[in-house]
């Protein structure tokens, strides 16, 4: 079994099929949420520690048949069983082989993982066992959100304006939890109203964190390279992952092809530059402005491919990610500088 596909998950969530499931990914919050849901679905009472074993997967290293002996343990009361392993640092590979060899007939084994390297021990085992899968989780691209908002927001009842909407999006992403939790903070503060507005997302979602990833990426199209460089060295300290800072730039520079395009096509800087609404409303007209006289098309055009390549590199090579969405940022920052 190879690695679900994105398009996959959601059914296979809805359906589980396999006695053995690898969630895993740079997305903790997705991890943690896709986790907790075949759980739900694998017991009657996920609180029965009679139904669900919880393992360390550091502790199986140390002693790999347990999880063979956990998988096979018959409830004490009846009723369906299922075995949570939180992987760690340790290589707890042997165990799982051993399960794989002889998977548990009515138990499903659900292992919560972070980011898997594909040569990683885990993820090659479960994708090439048959009675296995492997969820990847990565952060949620732009039509993932805009779903989850709209999903989210259902539950209480509330719509949401295409300026809200837009301006909502690039505050979200990185981790599905936190995303979630934004999005319900908004929900209860616009709570008897019909419909969520411009102005309750610039009260409530727009959080300190999020104003400084918009530093360092206003610092890298306007090429200021030391600015970036202070800022960037702020925003990881503040614990923002490397993956969120890319993504929130390639979002931005989406933004801005979009904006050149219409420029190309008779529209103003100011008139391109207001139709970005997410910007006009956090105080980052001048910074559009000047990054939309400073780039054009074709530049801003190379600049999504390069930010896109930076993105797949940092989620390929975790332990490089810092030094990689650095790089990238500063190439950025150094080609504003050309005259093209």
């Amino acid at each position: 079994m190879v690695a679900l596909k994105a398009s996959e998950i959601e059914r296979f969530l809805a359906r589980p099929d396999r006695p053995i499931v690898l969630v895993f990914g740079p997305d903790a919050g997705l991890v943690r949420e896709r986790v907790e849901a075949l759980v739900r679905g694998s017991v009657d009472d996920p609180k029965d520690p009679f139904q669900l074993a919880r393992l360390d997967g550091d502790e199986l290293a140390s002693e790999p048949t347990r999880l063979v002996e956990e998988a096979n343990t018959i409830p004490l009361f009846g009723g369906r069983r299922a075995v949570w392993v939180k992987a760690g640092g340790r290589n707890f590979a042997p165990a799982l082989e051993a399960l794989v060899t002889a998977p548990p007939p009515d138990c499903r084994v659900v292992i919560e993982a972070g980011d898997l390297k594909r040569s990683a021990p885990l993820r090659a085992i479960c994708e090439r066992a048959k009675q296995a899968a492997a969820l990847p989780c990565y952060p949620d691209a732009e039509r993932d959100l805009l779903r989850l908002i709209d999903d989210e927001l259902r539950e209480f009842e509330l719509a949401i304006s295409p300026d809200a909407r837009a301006a909502l999006v690039p505050l979200l992403g990185g981790d599905r939890l936190a995303s979630r939790h934004e999005i319900r903070k908004l929900a209860l503060f616009a709570r008897g109203k019909a419909r969520v507005e411009l102005d309750d997302v610039v009260a409530v979602a727009a959080d300190a964190s999020t104003l400084a990833v918009d530093g360092v990426i206003d610092a890298a199209f306007a090429g200021r390279t030391r600015e970036l460089e202070a800022q960037f060295g702020k925003v990881r300290t503040a614990g923002t992952a490397p993956g969120t800072i890319l993504s929130a730039a390639l979002r931005h520079v989406a933004q801005l092809h979009r904006a050149r395009l219409a420029i190309d096509q008779g529209a103003s800087v100011t008139e391109a530059a207001g139709g970005i609404q997410p910007f006009v409303h956090f105080n980052r007209k001048p910074f559009v402005e000047s990054a939309l006289r400073t780039w054009n098309s074709a530049r801003l055009q190379r600049a999504m491919a390069r930010l896109a390549e930076a993105m797949l590199d940092a989620r390929q090579q975790s332990a490089m990610a810092d030094v990689i969405a650095q790089r990238a940022l500063l190439m950025l920052a150094v080609d504003a500088r050309r005259k093209e």
